[in-house]
């Protein structure tokens, strides 16, 4: 049960990943920002969960650990299609 919502978390962070590079970047004036915005919540959120004194991490913080890692992801994916 916990391997498809995690699964399902992963995926809407790629789609989430995709949503991010494409529609700030149709002006071309939020690229900055977007990226900024990323790598703050990316910040935040690897600060809640790798705490020195969390032993046991909740359900929750799981899952937007799977999101953003399938944010970073789709982001290295995009990247590539970029690139080539």
């Amino acid at each position: 049960m916990f391997l498809n919502i995690s699964m399902l978390s992963f995926m809407l962070g790629f789609f989430f990943a995709n949503i991010l590079s494409t529609i700030p970047a149709q002006t071309g004036d939020w690229n900055i920002m977007s990226g900024s915005i990323i790598v703050t919540l990316n910040e935040i959120i690897n600060k809640n969960i790798y705490k020195k004194h969390r032993i046991h991490q909740s359900i929750v913080l799981q899952l937007l650990n799977n999101i953003k890692i399938g944010i970073i992801y789709g982001l290295f994916v995009d990247a590539f299609k970029l690139g080539s």
